[in-house]
């Protein structure tokens, strides 16, 4: 059987950074076929080259055995190829249908746009896809979920016969991964082949049929899913065995309180919180999305404007109203939206650690220490392992899991003694969530008090010493980490029964 698409011999490179080499890479009509490797495998540029993001430096791809090259991604769209980016492409301003036909709208007499047949033509998607939206509702009122599917919507508008999905479970719940699933189904059942990029090793035995794995811009080898272990996959991805170690008790014992939050009040989503930090403590909050745990975060930070509750650092109050105040105390916070708050990607490695603390690095003159800056960084990228050609390398050029080693080293320059760590390890793979994990774990062994705010179970009750669960804008309960079962952390995310009744 003709593959739907097959990659040969692709080879593609950025300035300082070969990103494919040789790699290949088939893809079945009515496949769900995941792409798997560690951030910085290449896995990314494939997909974006096959969509006509980025041109290829060598190899060829053949569409139905005939070989192409798309110029742009419209080319791609008009010749079948969608991808859905981690990041979504909508305007939230719009409608539904708008973003769906976005610059390919029906008009009447060439000029005046006929919105009766935009909504008609949005809505025969839709039912076909078995989906209860609303094609005038605006995209910008939708869940994340709700949001994704439009983006599958848009892609299938172009009548795609090959689907790119690229981390499409980052920002979903339990309930709305089920949703999505049961779509990549029917549109499996329809013949669509469907390229599946994640790093949520549970995900694969339950959706995909083969899975390739690159590693470091190379091809390693395509398995079946079902017969193949995800030990396997991940000694693959990685080049070595990665052991899932147990919680260690926490051998180095909390030191004073260095955080206390009392009855801190803040929009709908921040009610009536109390909770206490210990340094050398790493204090997890879990819930499920909506349940308040960013904002938080946001509130203590100073992002979000406080409407009553005190908070006191180091047994003193404290009035921070604004994240300069919060830096000022020694708090500080890594959004889960690094690219968006954590970093200026378009600018270099050194520009991003030092920008937290620049003042450090003036001469009484004001100008620069270069030298200074530069010792610092290049002790930043050895103490992280940060693995870039140089300081001088743009941050965007690097993988999830190294920027996300960037926005640490920046609040570590600052010397912050308060970390809030929103997500810290999402978007990034196996292997550099382990080095993630040892860092935060060395943070706190050296007298850091952290805050992790995580959506994955099994990451909360390996790190963390302490875990509040907050359910709709409260929290439900405390559970020493002895304590802790990801059983009991549900019940304690969905007591909105006992919240209601408050």
């Amino acid at each position: 059987m003709t593959p739907l698409i097959a990659i040969r011999g692709l080879s593609k490179s950025f300035p300082g950074v070969r990103a494919l080499s040789d790699v290949q890479f088939e893809l079945m009509a009515g496949e769900v076929h995941a792409l798997m490797g560690e951030n910085g495998a290449g896995k990314s540029t494939l997909m974006k080259i096959l969509a006509g993001v980025y041109s290829r430096d060598a190899g060829e791809i053949l569409y139905d055995g005939e070989p192409v090259s798309f110029s742009s991604p419209r080319a791609a769209q008009a010749a079948g190829v969608g991808i859905i980016h981690q990041e979504l492409q909508l305007m939230n301003h719009l409608t539904v249908a708008q973003n769906i036909f976005i610059g390919r709208e029906p008009r009447r007499l060439g000029v005046f746009l006929d919105e009766e047949k935009l909504n008609r033509q949005a809505r025969d998607i839709l039912e076909h896809m078995n989906l209860q939206l609303n094609p005038r509702a605006v995209v910008g009122a939708l869940t994340v979920a709700k949001q994704q599917m439009v983006e599958i919507a848009k892609a299938l508008s172009f009548n795609s016969r090959v689907l790119i999905m690229d981390e499409p479970t980052a920002a979903l719940n339990n309930a709305e991964i089920a949703e999505l699933f049961k779509m990549i189904r029917e549109l499996k059942a329809r013949g669509v082949g469907i390229v599946y990029i994640s790093h949520k090793m549970d995900e694969l035995k339950q959706i995909s049929d083969r899975v390739t794995i690159l590693r470091d811009g190379e091809y390693v080898a395509t398995v079946p899913t079902q017969t193949t272990s995800m030990e396997s996959i991940i000694s693959m991805m990685v080049g070595r065995t990665l052991t899932e170690k147990p919680r260690a008790e926490n051998a180095t014992p909390l030191g004073d309180v260095a955080l206390e939050v009392s009855n801190l009040n803040c929009g709908p989503l921040v009610r009536d919180i109390s909770f206490t930090l210990r340094k050398g403590e790493i204090l997890g909050f879990a819930g499920l999305m909506g349940a308040g745990r960013t904002e938080v975060a946001r509130a203590v930070f100073g992002a979000d404007k406080v409407r009553s509750g005190e908070i006191f650092v180091d047994g003193a109050k404290a009035a921070i109203k604004s994240p300069q105040q919060a830096v000022a105390r020694g708090i500080g916070y890594l959004s889960e939206d690094r690219k968006r708050y954590g970093l200026a990607t378009s600018m270099d490695v050194e520009s991003n650690v030092v920008m937290s603390d620049l003042g450090k690095f003036l001469s009484l003159r004001f100008f620069l220490r270069k030298l200074a800056i530069r010792e610092t960084v290049t002790k930043f990228i050895n103490l992280l392992d940060i693995r870039t050609p140089s300081a001088t390398q743009e941050v965007r050029l690097l993988s999830g899991g190294n920027q996300q080693k960037i926005v640490v080293a920046k609040w570590l320059v600052r010397d912050c003694e308060i970390l809030f760590f929103d997500e810290p390890t999402r978007g990034i793979d196996v292997g550099a969530k382990n080095e993630i994990y040892k860092l935060l774990r060395n943070l706190a062994d050296r007298g850091k008090a952290i805050v992790m705010i995580s959506s994955e179970l099994p990451e909360i009750l390996r790190m963390s010493d302490r875990i509040v669960v907050m359910c709709e804008g409260r929290i439900t309960g405390e559970l020493l980490a002895k304590d802790a079962t990801q059983e009991r952390i549900m019940q304690l995310a969905t007591q909105r029964e006992t919240l209601n009744a408050a």
